[in-house]
């Protein structure tokens, strides 16, 4: 009966320090190109449910599986709408889009700035105006960095969750 009661908390151990290591590695992923941050972070909450006492419900997970189903979904979209915001036109959207996907090959720095070089260069085709362009990319850049603050907060709340559940 000891051993069993060893074992589970070794593997309760072990729950909490796998959750611990992922959030940590996901809050880093919301502002580092390449690491998914908040799904990471999800990840952590839903190894917890091991626990012997599991401290989320189904809802909670449910929701925030949800919500970070829809912060992925806003960090391919708002750099296309900061584009279209700040005046571009559908080249430039198209360039920010195109720039984006292009970027997984340039490592990070390209996920940074291809999404701006990209839209610069689309709205350039369209009306070879700099100033034009400049502006798209900038509205491009905006979106990115909106983004990135998005996936930032919602990795800290469930970071916050996971602490109060320990």
């Amino acid at each position: 009966m000891r051993e069993r009661s060893n074992y589970i908390c070794a593997m309760e151990s072990l729950w909490i320090m796998m959750g611990v290591i992922l959030m940590v590695i996901g809050i880093l992923g919301s502002f580092l190109p390449l690491l998914p941050g908040p799904p990471l972070c999800y990840l952590a909450l839903l190894l917890q449910q091991f626990r012997a006492d599991k401290p989320f419900s189904l809802k909670f997970m449910l929701i925030w599986g949800a919500i970070v189903g829809v912060v992925i979904l806003l960090d391919y979209l708002v750099p296309i709408y900061g584009t279209k915001k700040f005046g571009g036109s559908k080249y430039g959207i198209w360039g920010c889009a195109l720039g984006f996907i292009a970027a997984f090959w340039m490592g990070p720095w390209g996920i940074i700035f291809g999404p701006f070089i990209g839209a610069f260069i689309g709205e350039y085709i369209a009306n070879k105006d700099s100033t034009q362009a400049t502006k798209a990319a900038i509205g491009s850049f905006t979106g990115f960095l909106f983004g990135t603050l998005i996936k930032l907060v919602t990795s800290l709340v469930m970071g916050y969750y996971l602490l109060i559940s320990l």
